[in-house]
This record gives structure tokens, C-alpha cells and sequence, in this order.
């Protein structure tokens, strides 16, 4: 999925209705780190299908990060993250 079908996806799941572009540029920057960072969990570059796991894992990401606990992000979705990796690794193993 694209960067700003993501953004409008986003917006929706944190319930910002007014527009603003600044607080639309930091929503996209935290799309991106959150890409990032789940890309590097994974070992892949993930397609952040609407219904895929790393879609809510990315929505979710971006919630904790805009309430300022990002360290609480990794604690409280570890099993999904390592569910994540684990699906990552199989699904490379058994296409090797």
C-alpha cells in the first residue's frame, strides 16, 4: 500500500478529521519509521495490506508514537512482533 492511502488510513484510526498538513507531514514521517522498523523485524519489505498483520502492528505503531510511549509499543505487542518474524522466516525458508 501506498504512503498516502496509508496516511488516510492512519488518520482514520487515531480520529484526526480536521486537516492539517503539518500534523499530516509527522503522521507520514511516523508511516515511515514504523515501515521501517517492521520491515527490519521482519527481514523483509512487507506490503502493509489493509488486512495483514503488519498493518495493525504499523496503525498501532504510529498510535503509541504520536502518545509519546513508543517504548511501551515493543512490551505490549512482543508476541505479534515475534509472530511477525517467526511467518517472515517460514515463509522464506519454504520458498527456498
Amino acid at each position: 500500500m501506498e504512503i498516502t492511502a496509508l496516511l488516510a488510513r492512519v488518520r482514520n484510526y487515531l480520529d484526526i478529521t480536521w486537516e492539517d498538513a503539518a500534523l499530516d507531514e509527522k503522521l507520514t514521517d511516523m508511516l515511515q519509521r514504523g515501515m521501517n522498523y517492521l520491515n527490519r523485524l521482519a527481514g523483509e519489505i512487507l506490503p502493509f495490506t489493509q488486512d495483514s498483520p503488519e498493518f495493525g502492528l504499523l496503525m498501532n505503531y504510529c498510535l503509541y508514537e504520536r502518545a509519546n510511549q513508543l517504548d511501551m509499543f515493543q512490551r505490549n505487542y512482543i508476541h505479534e512482533l515475534n509472530a511477525l518474524q517467526l511467518d517472515c522466516q517460514v515463509n522464506r525458508h519454504a520458498g527456498a
